[in-house]
């Protein structure tokens, strides 16, 4: 009795020790809500808890390996508009809090990074601009998102992959829109593809859930997409979620639709099961009570980049993990059939690209046949002789 009563004695020494000697690891994720136009389907419906709940389940999963290795991962989450983001990121900055994932507009998150400072690392888990990965980088930035670039130049290879190369293009009046469209432009030039035809939607306001009805699209959108040039895809650039889910079935000429509708280029969706992916899917279901969409995943993502570069290097400083996912040491499996790793010259985390039509993963980008000398999947995006971030590896 009275050596299990000195064995017990000891053990609670020894995890009282261990407890006090973990190392903490602070990380937060800040949300900016803007109000915006409700989406088309309300299937889309935005649920409260986006991102916040693919950050939950990302510091549990950092947080399983934790115990192992006497580190204690912490989060913090904070839900505000946009008039508010710098003083949520203040208060993160004064709780100590020097890892913060991002969901952000790129204007906002470009003010956040200025705010923050060279002390702070932003994980950008939203905002797509290839402006945030060329001119305007930030050393304090990395990019778990995939740009437009890589979202559009995944749908072009698998269109060109597919011999369909010629792309009736039908973008919106909204300015993502046109940053979209013109993300298109310089994917077809990069595959080969041929755009023959471009088309403005124009926004004209209204109710689009009410106003729109079956039989005034039915009516409408095959004669906006009459007499088109000859082509082989309808794509739509429609960011603003206006008019391309009533393109399929809608438009003049039987043909496909692709990107913002029909085949859409994503990081992630609900019915992607390849490469364990399931049982994946199946804890944050269970945790949330819904899919997984985009933006969870994003913010899951981000913060498993954290937790494994705490985990290989042991430090917790913001410094030393940029330092190290920016090597050739750090690599990230996350569901994709590959390791994910980050390009130094721009701090965009590269991934494949799936391709959805909501139902199923239709392919996986990059296509077989697209080759790079370094990385497959640097065909994906800006590549480095392409970008034009300079100082990157500076200070911001």
């Amino acid at each position: 009795m009275v050596l299990r009563t000195l064995f017990a004695i000891l053990c609670v020494a020894l995890f009282t020790a261990s407890a006090a000697s973990a190392l903490e690891v602070k990380s937060a994720v800040l949300r900016i809500d803007r109000t915006g136009l409700l989406p088309i389907s309300r299937l889309d419906l935005p649920p409260d808890d986006l991102g916040i709940a693919g950050g939950t389940l990302g510091i549990e999963d950092n947080q399983t390996t934790g115990r192992f290795i006497g580190v204690d991962f912490t989060l913090e989450t904070r839900a505000v508009p946009p008039e508010e983001a710098e003083a949520a990121l203040d208060e993160l900055k004064a709780d100590g809090v020097e890892l913060i994932v991002v969901m952000a507009d790129a204007s906002t998150l470009s003010v956040l990074s200025e705010r923050a400072g060279p002390d702070v690392l932003l994980l950008n888990a939203t905002a797509r601009d290839g402006a945030l990965r060329n001119a305007e980088c930030r050393a304090n930035v990395l990019h778990v998102a995939p740009s437009r670039a890589m979202l559009t130049d995944a749908l072009l290879q698998f269109l060109v992959w597919k011999k369909w190369p010629r792309l009736f293009l039908i973008h919106g009046s909204h300015p993502e829109d046109g940053l979209l469209a013109e993300s298109y432009r310089a994917s077809a030039a990069k595959f080969g593809a041929s755009i023959v035809e471009e088309r403005e939607f124009t926004d004209t306001g209204g109710a689009r859930r009410t106003d729109t009805g079956i039989v005034q699209v039915q009516r409408q959108l095959p004669v906006f997409t009459q007499r088109a040039e000859e082509h082989d895809v309808v794509v739509a650039a429609d960011e603003a979620d206006i008019f391309a889910a009533y393109l399929p079935y809608h438009v003049w000429d039987a043909r496909p639709v692709a990107g913002s509708a029909g085949l859409r280029p994503v990081s992630w969706h609900s019915a992607h099961e390849a490469w364990g992916a399931t049982q994946f899917q199946r804890r944050f279901e269970r945790l949330a009570g819904r899919g997984m969409r985009e933006e969870d995943y994003q913010v899951w993502l981000a913060l498993r980049v954290i937790g494994e570069a705490v985990t290989r290097t042991g430090k917790a400083d913001p410094a030393s993990l940029r330092t190290y996912v920016l090597s050739d040491s750090f690599e990230l499996a996350a569901f994709k059939g590959q390791k994910l790793t980050f390009r130094p010259w721009n701090g965009q985390l590269r991934q494949p690209i799936l391709l959805t039509n909501r139902h199923l993963t239709v392919s996986v980008s990059p296509q077989d046949g697209f080759l790079h000398q370094t990385s497959q999947l640097d065909t994906l995006g800006i590549d480095r002789p392409e970008t034009a971030c300079r100082d990157f590896q500076g200070d911001n």
